[in-house]
């Protein structure tokens, strides 16, 4: 799953830790999904990061196509 948390996170001046505990979300899983590695998200865990930064869902998690 590509994202785009990290970008969302730095913008927000915010650590992985400030994220975690912000978002109920471990800094593990927060990491793995900046890295493209956790595959596997519930829907919840989408929602608990994106309420924590303060933006959509579709800012973070899905493709905007520039046409």
């Amino acid at each position: 799953m590509s994202t785009r948390i990290k970008e969302a996170r730095l913008k927000a001046n915010m650590s992985q830790e400030e994220l975690a505990k912000k978002s109920g979300i471990t800094r593990q899983t927060i990491s793995a999904l900046e890295n493209g590695t956790h595959r596997n998200v519930m829907t919840k865990t989408l929602i608990a990061i994106a309420n924590a930064l303060g933006v959509s869902l579709d800012t973070i998690f899905f493709e905007v196509d520039d046409q």
